[in-house]
């Protein structure tokens, strides 16, 4: 993703769902850049530093105001995604950049902020619905891996609430954590030497242009 952020170029960056402004430091030098975050999720969640707390479905920014939008695992937590993107193509200048990525195959995360599944077909609608037009839409992970990350993901997560529950199944975690370590070197092994399947992903990363 850092690859990607460096080829937005100069100008006026807007961060969606900025969380601490991780992204602000991997772009190219000069850009302005701003973030905003929703208040409910970003403060309670994951302590964001924004520049300003907004809804992504109606951005406080005038029409073509910006060159580029990074909106990065942030579209499964919107209630209104369609709005989102609309919004996003007002505030986009003519030629300006959107780059997004989203969850496909992975768990429900920041429950209850968690409302949806794009297939790439119905993101890539979406988006040139907005009126951006898809330059780039591509797998974030390989099927195999795809695969061995629901696995350890799902191991993680029953072990976690064996945890809370009590439960005797915190006897067997010496077993779930070197099938952890078993499931990610074949993953890695078998993603080396076996054909990629894109329908099976663990997210999706698009690059778009307004018209």
């Amino acid at each position: 993703m850092t690859g990607k952020l460096r080829t937005l170029g100069s100008g006026h960056i807007l961060d969606i769902g900025c969380a601490d402004r991780w992204v602000e430091a991997k772009l190219p030098a000069g850009c302005e850049y701003t973030g905003i975050d929703y208040f409910v999720t970003g403060s309670l969640m994951y302590g964001a530093s924004p520049d300003a707390f907004a809804d992504a479905a109606a951005l406080p920014l005038r029409d073509a105001s910006v060159d580029a939008v990074v909106i990065l695992e942030v579209i499964e937590h919107l209630p209104s995604p369609r709005q989102a993107l609309h919004e996003i193509a007002r505030v986009l200048r003519p030629g300006g950049q959107l780059l997004l990525s989203v969850p496909f195959l992975y768990p429900i995360h920041d429950a209850p902020y968690d409302f949806q599944r794009f297939t790439e077909h119905g993101l890539a609608h979406e988006i040139e619905l907005a009126g951006m037009r898809v330059s780039e839409l591509r797998p974030s992970l390989g099927a195999v891996q795809t695969a061995g990350l629901i696995v350890c993901l799902a191991l993680g997560g029953m072990a976690a609430e064996s945890v809370r529950r009590r439960s005797l199944g915190v006897l067997l975690f010496p077993f779930a954590a070197l099938a952890v370590s078993i499931i990610n070197v074949t993953a890695w092994v078998a993603g080396k030497l076996l054909p990629g399947w894109t329908a099976v992903t663990a997210g999706y990363v698009a690059v778009a242009r307004k018209s």
